[in-house]
């Protein structure tokens, strides 16, 4: 009798694969193994999050330090009389890392409301600079010494106060110099230069292209016809004459000399300026500390920490990337869209196709 199809009864059962347990001394090698990774994980990250805390502690540290020394209060020099100092160190012009109009004109409000100066002094040590800068800080002292009348503007100038910085000093009540100190260059002027004969030399051609036939006034490639010359020169007589108004409004009867060299851009020594009027005595900080009878003599000078810089760039870095993001996201997002509704419109054809 055959035996196909074979019968359930006769077919031997499948045996299941035996899984051996570890035994006790196996588990408990494996227990500890397992246990001694998650103590090591435990203890790294105690240590990684003991560091991150140092970081950071050090990081503020430092903030709060550079903070605290680029402040221009003091409670004990508010708190008695004194003499307030502004600085016109370096060159005059409008960023932040010179001498500008508008940390100037903070300064010297702060220096003249506050009741317990005595006198407002400019340490100025400058060469000079922008002349719209330097209208706009002798403007704000005219009307700061019409708020305070009562209190007195001295300019102390060191190694140089000319060009835009003798501008400024010329609004203070009083000039006091060093014997060798650099005074006056009341004058203006604008460098520019000429390369038209060296490029043609070269072999170099022009061709730069403009609308408007003055447009490329002062261009180094390009010759400067009689008529451009004579404007841009007005130009510089206009500006020189505020500068000689200035001096002359701020000095008065005190310049002892009408030559038209006074305004021509020479400078003198601290001896010759008080000869010819456009100084008032030989002097410093500390003779004028002794006059006024005071030993205390408080900064007013606006000083931008360096971390605004660093943290400025890094915010505008950080919202650019941001910016950035977002932007991709969009376009990705759009992308995705477009081609879901590109696969819809695919499937509804294809569709449409297998009815026909």
């Amino acid at each position: 009798m055959s035996d196909w199809p074979p019968k359930p009864e006769n077919e031997m059962p499948k045996q299941q694969p035996v899984h051996e347990q570890p035994t006790g001394n196996e588990w408990k090698l494996l227990e500890k193994a397992v246990l001694a990774s998650v103590e090591e994980q435990r203890r790294a990250r105690r240590w990684g999050i003991f560091f991150k805390c140092l970081t950071f502690a050090y990081l503020l540290f430092i903030l709060f330090a550079m903070t605290k020394s680029c402040s221009t209060s003091g409670t004990d020099a508010t708190a008695s009389k004194h003499i307030a100092v502004v600085d016109i160190v370096g060159t005059i012009a409008a960023d932040e890392q010179s001498v500008n109009s508008d940390d100037t004109i903070k300064s010297l409000k702060k220096a003249f409301e506050n009741k317990q100066s005595q006198a407002v002094v400019l340490n100025i040590n400058s060469p000079g600079g922008s002349p719209v800068q330097s209208d706009e800080i002798w403007q704000e002292i005219q009307y700061l010494k019409k708020a305070h009348s009562d209190k007195k503007l001295y300019a102390v100038i060191g190694d140089a106060g000319a060009s835009g910085a003798y501008y400024i000093a010329s609004a203070a009540d009083e000039i006091l110099v060093n014997p060798s100190s650099l005074v006056g260059s009341i004058g203006v002027i604008m460098p520019n230069y000429g390369v038209n004969g060296l490029m043609q030399k070269l072999g170099v051609e022009d061709r730069t292209m403009t609308s408007g036939q003055n447009k490329a006034l002062l261009s180094m490639t390009q010759p400067v016809n009689p008529a451009q010359r004579a404007h841009v020169q007005g130009v510089l007589d206009n500006v020189h004459e505020h500068f000689i108004n200035a001096v002359k409004q701020g000095r008065g009867k005190k310049l002892k000399s009408n030559d038209p060299e006074l305004f021509s851009g020479l400078f003198w020594t601290g001896d010759q300026a008080v000869k010819l009027g456009i100084a008032d005595r030989i002097g410093n900080l500390h003779t004028l500390k002794r006059e006024l009878n005071t030993d205390k003599a408080m900064d007013y000078t606006v000083v931008h920490s360096p971390l605004d810089a660093v943290l400025g760039r890094l915010g505008a870095s950080m919202g650019a990337g941001f910016a950035s993001s977002l932007s991709n996201q969009m376009h990705l997002t759009y992308i995705v869209k477009l081609k879901t509704k590109h696969f819809k419109l695919i499937d509804h054809y294809k569709v449409n196709l297998l009815m026909y």
